[in-house]
């Protein structure tokens, strides 16, 4: 019994030894990706390839995630407001809640959860083939010809995706806060715009942006570093996914922190 006490310290400092050197090793990915962005012909093609599949991925389903989200927002809120006497901010509160919150986390959760894991089985697959290795042997950087686009690619397409989230969740709080619940249109609308400022709609796509790059280099990393065998591939994509939301959402804490600093919300 003494001698297991003994052990779980170091086997603590072991595993937080571990998840440093891989966080080290992810930014590395994530920044060696990045520093050939300048050769934009040499990745091109395939930039073009990922946001296709991406976009054709996750569009629908971001749809499908946004309606219900603005609608549920919508009823809560609506009830809630309508007791209170002021149905007519319902709208504010949700577009305020699309924009600046719902809308970067639904698309980078979708990236990440749709596009990141193929992204993560696709190098798990290239991996356990020795493609990497055999690109390393013919001169290419693998990180450069696959990681660069599929980052870009990311970020790219998360960005996008906002509008699609805002709008489709919007809509959904429109359908049950106007006709459900019987407030005017112009009203719902006009509390719309009381609540926001055009800087909202920025740090919501610099945070797609970013999102998509956390999604993608983690993806990629993932995979590139996966065990040998399906196995080894099925357990990479499920850390990649959970790894991505986990640094996501610390992310989204440090960026509306400093926005809410430099960027005061209007009351």
């Amino acid at each position: 019994m003494t001698m297991s006490l003994n052990k779980a310290p170091a086997l603590a400092r072991r595993r937080f030894e571990r998840m440093l050197d891989e966080t080290g090793l992810l930014c590395v990915t994530l920044l060696e990706g990045l520093r050939r962005t300048w050769d934009v012909r040499q990745w091109w093609g395939e930039f073009i390839e990922q946001c296709w599949f991406l976009a054709r991925v996750t569009s629908v389903p971001v749809m499908l995630i946004a309606v219900p989200l603005g609608a549920t927002i919508s009823l809560q809120v609506g009830d809630i407001a309508r007791q209170l006497g002021a149905a007519s901010g319902t709208g504010a509160l949700l577009v305020a809640a699309m924009v600046q919150q719902v809308a970067p986390l639904a698309a980078a959760l979708l990236v990440s959860g749709v596009g990141g894991s193929a992204i993560t089985s696709d190098m798990g697959a290239r991996n356990i083939r020795d493609e990497l290795s055999a690109m390393e042997v013919m001169g290419i950087n693998p990180v450069h010809r696959l990681v660069t686009p599929r980052l870009w690619a990311a970020s790219t397409v998360s960005a996008l995706l906002c509008s699609v989230v805002i709008l489709a969740g919007v809509m959904g709080g429109y359908y049950f806060n106007v006709i459900q619940q019987g407030v005017s249109p112009g009203a719902f609308f006009d509390g719309a715009t009381t609540l926001l400022q055009f800087s909202d709609l920025v740090i919501t796509i610099f945070k797609a942006w970013v999102f998509g790059f956390i999604a993608a280099a983690v993806a990629c990393y993932m995979g590139m570093n996966c065990d040998y065998g399906p196995v080894g591939v099925g357990r990479a994509v499920n850390q990649a996914v959970v790894v991505t939301s986990i640094v996501v959402f610390a992310t989204n804490y440090i960026l509306t922190t400093i926005y809410q600093v430099l960027f005061p919300p209007r009351f």
